[in-house]
């Protein structure tokens, strides 16, 4: 493709044809070019209102009065030729209406990366190819780049307009290390290299891109061939030198195909390849095997391979070269340009190792371009521009484009008005009384107290500096470096009322301010006020005081400060009595509250009693005259409620349980009367039992929270998992009476469609969600969860509260969808499918995820008002293992390990209270036998478990 560029652009060009047609064309040619010059003014203009003065536009030599005129002579030649219609079908309306929606979105967030995106989709599809213009240099993805330089090519006419498509291709190229960009850009210079100083252009162009782009692994040979081939196709013996220093530069470098390189060498060169070209080249493909496993990585990974290019970085920088750093940094961010971490480690490396200041303000102007919700993006910037002797007048208006870049959270705000300040301080010179610098600093105070307080707080309803750590700035600097302590004691003042009086450690930077900088008077009534207003450490701002006036004060300073301390300490203990006694008087109201429901209970539960038929007594004289276990077998009242099937091998979780909590155990019958134990040995069918092979469980999963209604649960459930992969069988839960259980296994034949099947997983099944989780045997592996979502921090993740229950999912994702693209998004229900007012919606990127919180916090909903944030569960409460205890004078022996449901309200006790007193052991030992020997914890774990007969006799004996 270069070869056949080169070779045509080394001929002269075509003359244009003459005659009527041509003329024709010609005209046609000229209202082209008027109406995008026309068109061009207009977008200059709604972009400098978008984005200010620093958008300049490219087109010269077009004067107003010039473009009246062309305008007219476009409307005139319209008109006659009749070829242009303005008249728009419905579908035409609807793309316009959409275009000018997305232009009045960036007028007022200019930083709004995909409203960018889609405006330059609509404007292509519409043909307005100069508006992409005035859009596109906020989009740094390389392929809307090579997009819009492909539009502005075809447009190109005539010289004006190629040395307007070149200072593209230069934007292109400063945004972007991209090969593809590079590439183009050579070979559109070559079709230039009849005009003036085209050869030198086109050289120029190419070795710009090798010292850019040639050391990429992968791309970089298609960049040195098309050198190469633009060379070869100039017939000059003089150029025959500059191929050879190709082919050495090229093979010198480790790129993939060396071997192919080096073989057409060979064969081109009609002299031996040198011994140092070999060398070189040996040489680079040893260097090549040590790049080759992150090549394969990146190639074998999807795309954006975060984690693949962090550990490219990783290995550049332990080599250590500057040249392939920056290139390893260049190719991640084309994949990567919306994670902030990548732009704060490659700017970080290029301030402290290159300090080149071009390339250093590029990358830090990139990254907040593309990440303008980053703050610490923005502090770098500012830190770098004043590196490197930016002028004060664009550190400002980047200062000012930092203020409205949307960011998340109050706490942002503070941050980059600090680093602005701190700017700010750096330039006055405080030797001089009054200058125009102080000045400005002092503005700058008063101007960011008052945006934090007024926008910020209005914005996120609450402070974003609630301890006033930028008016304590202020009031150190006017203390240290102005000497004014005037001000900085009214800014103290002011601090103070604003909710922190009560705290000690901020009387106390007040009172080493006045230490350094006031007197003693001002220093004692600073403590005197600390004394009376603190209320977190009180006795340490009275110990602070009582020194204070032990070293400095006269005797009626002591007496006074002691008697305010013992007053004010008194009065706190008083205060801490009546909190203790309060708590202590909602503590009892809670135990007789408690006592008073445990009464109604067992009120409740005796009279139960009462009401049953055949009363207790009956059964107690049935079972005097014959001892419990006589015939060796199990009572039947013990006997478990299922019986016939298998412990579910996955959790059955409770209604405000997630899977993968530990299983409930089952319930134990109470022992019914005989005449109800008849009734229910009648109801009892013949229900097969459920057998469960844990060899299998790799192929099979676990399905629950099915309703316990569900009629024919197998023959539901094939259809449904049968499109995951074929099913063996599903085996359903039955109880003894017959009824469905609510779970089930499903056995695939392949373990593929079982893992398949995992995606089914809150799926709604008859009006509630059905649970599909792993099968796993948790006796075997206690420890096994299964939780789907993450429980980490999630920018690109929305969590909403606040809506509606009868809000639904295209409902919400009609309004969620305005503000970026969503991925996925999650309504909240319990087990029985009820919506609980929460929401999951996540985003495609940071970017639309920061817009949507900006724009949905505080929305109205179907008249419920909604709270937005970007989604950052509290971690989760892990249970603590049972540790062993030591029990007074006996060996370790494990703790209480309650039930899933924790600690149950009441706790009967099974084992005789003989054996259960420490002591009784002892006083046998005494007086009877010598004891035994203290048996070892793990032979009394591994006793014979008693039976309920065992423990009938146990009691029978007392």
């Amino acid at each position: 493709m270069a070869t056949a560029a080169a070779a045509s652009a080394s001929e002269p060009e075509a003359e244009p044809r003459a005659g009527p047609k041509a003329e024709g064309e010609e005209d046609e040619v000229k209202a082209a070019r008027t109406r995008r010059k026309v068109l061009s003014r207009a977008v200059a203009a709604a972009t400098y209102k978008t984005m200010g003065p620093g958008w300049e536009q490219q087109e010269e030599g077009v004067s107003e009065s010039d473009g009246d005129e062309e305008y007219a002579m476009a409307s005139s030649a319209d008109s006659s030729a009749g070829d242009y219609e303005w008249e728009y079908d419905e579908e035409e309306e609807k793309n316009q209406l959409e275009i000018e929606r997305l232009e009045e979105q960036l007028s007022i967030n200019v930083y709004d990366y995909n409203c960018h995106v889609d405006l330059i989709r609509l404007l292509r599809l519409e043909g307005e190819l100069t508006k992409v213009g005035g859009c596109c240099y906020l989009t740094e993805l390389p392929k809307l780049w090579l997009e819009w330089l492909h539009d502005e090519i075809s447009m190109a006419l005539d010289g004006l307009d190629r040395e307007h498509v070149y200072e593209l291709f230069e934007k292109a190229v400063k945004d972007y290390i991209c090969p593809n960009i590079w590439l183009e850009y050579g070979q559109y210079s070559v079709g230039g290299i009849g005009q003036k100083g085209g050869l030198e252009k086109v050289r120029s162009v190419f070795e710009r891109a090798l010292s850019s782009v040639g050391l990429h692994m992968t791309k970089g040979l298609a960049i040195w061939e098309a050198y190469r081939e633009f060379e070869s196709a100039i017939v000059e013996a003089a150029r025959l030198e500059k191929v050879h220093s190709l082919f050495r530069r090229q093979l010198a470098i480790p790129l993939y195909d060396m071997e192919a390189t080096f073989a057409e060498y060979e064969e081109w060169s009609e002299d031996p390849v040198p011994e140092s070209v070999v060398q070189s080249y040996n040489k680079a493909l040893q260097q090549l095997e040590k790049y080759k496993p992150y090549e394969e990585a990146l190639l074998q990974a999807e795309a954006p391979r975060l984690a693949e290019y962090q550990a490219y970085i990783d290995f550049e920088m332990k080599v250590g070269d500057p040249a392939r750093i920056q290139l390893i940094f260049e190719r991640a961010l084309v994949e990567n340009c919306l994670v902030p971490d990548l732009w704060i480690r490659y700017s970080q490396y290029l301030d402290r190792q290159l300090k080149v200041k071009d390339l250093v303000l590029s990358v830090h102007s990139r990254a907040v371009r593309n990440c303008p919700w980053t703050v610490a993006l923005w502090s770098r910037y500012l830190l770098a521009m004043e590196r490197h002797g930016v002028e004060h007048r664009v550190i400002s208006v980047t200062f000012e484009k930092a203020l409205n870049a949307g960011f998340i959270q109050a706490t942002d705000y503070v941050e980059i008005w600090q680093a602005y300040l701190d700017y700010l301080r750096r330039r006055v010179d405080f030797k001089q009384d009054s200058s125009k610098e102080l000045e400005e600093l002092r503005s700058a105070f008063t101007r960011a107290l008052e945006h934090l307080q007024q926008e910020v707080e209005e914005r996120f309803n609450e402070s974003g500096d609630p301890s006033c750590v930028i008016m304590q700035n202020w009031a150190r600097i006017e203390a240290r470096l102005c000497n004014n302590m005037q001000k900085a004691r009214e800014l103290w003042d002011s601090i103070m009322t604003k909710g922190n009086a009560k705290y000690a450690n901020m009387w106390l930077e007040y009172y080493n301010l006045e230490r350094a900088h006031g007197d003693t008077q001002h220093c004692r009534k600073a403590l005197h006020r600390a004394v009376q207003c603190t209320s977190d450490y009180p006795e340490h701002v009275c110990e602070v005081l009582l020194t204070m006036e032990r070293m400095e004060g006269t005797l009626e300073d002591w007496d006074i400060a002691v008697q305010k301390t013992e007053t004010r300490l008194a009065r706190v203990t008083e205060q801490r009595v009546k909190a203790a006694e309060k708590e202590a008087a909602l503590a009892q109201q809670e135990e007789e509250k408690a006592e008073q429901r445990k009464r109604v209970r067992a009120e409740k539960k005796a009279l139960r009693k009462k009401q049953q038929p055949g009363g207790g007594g009956d059964k107690r004289k049935a079972e005097e005259g014959k001892e419990w276990g006589e015939d060796g077998e199990e009572q039947p009242s013990k006997r478990r409620r299922v019986e016939n099937s298998v412990a579910p091998a996955g959790p059955e979780p409770d209604a405000g349980q997630e899977k993968g909590l530990p299983e409930k155990p089952a319930p134990v019958d109470v022992g019914p009367p005989s005449k109800q134990k008849e009734k229910a040995a009648a109801l009892r069918r013949e229900v097969p039992k459920v057998l469960h092979d844990s060899s299998k469980d790799s192929v099979t999963v676990f399905v629950s929270n099915l309703p316990y209604s569900m009629g024919e649960p197998a023959a539901k459930l094939r259809p449904l998992f049968e499109a995951c992969g074929e099913v063996v069988e599903i085996r359903p839960v039955f109880s003894n009476r017959g009824d469905f259980r609510g779970y089930c296994y499903v056995e695939f034949k392949e373990e593929q469609s079982a893992l398949k099947a995992l995606e089914l997983d809150r799926k709604n099944m008859e009006g509630r969600p059905m649970f599909v989780s792993p099968c796993v045997d948790k006796s075997k592996n206690p420890d096994f969860k299964v939780f789907r979502y993450s429980t980490a921090l999630e920018k690109h993740k929305l969590f909403i509260s606040g809506l509606p229950f009868s809000c639904t999912k295209e409902e919400l994702e009609d309004i969620c969808k305005a503000h970026g693209t969503v991925k996925d998004l999650r309504l909240v229900t319990n087990r029985a499918g009820k919506p609980k007012g929460l929401a999951y919606v996540e985003y495609e990127n940071e970017s639309q995820a920061s817009q949507a919180v900006m724009k949905m916090d505080g929305m109205t909903v179907k008249e419920n008002v909604i709270k937005v944030a970007i989604s950052n569960p509290p971690q989760r409460k892990v249970p603590e293992k049972p540790e062993a205890r030591r029990a007074p004078g006996g060996p370790m022996v494990p703790r209480q390990i309650y039930g899933a449901r924790g600690k149950g309200r009441t706790q009967l006790a099974l084992l005789p209270r003989a054996l259960q007193r420490p002591g009784a052991a002892a006083g046998q030992a005494e007086n009877g036998p010598a004891p035994r020997p203290a048996v070892p914890t793990s032979e009394a774990a591994e006793a014979p478990k008693m039976s309920n007969a065992d423990f009938a006799k146990l009691l029978l004996r007392k």
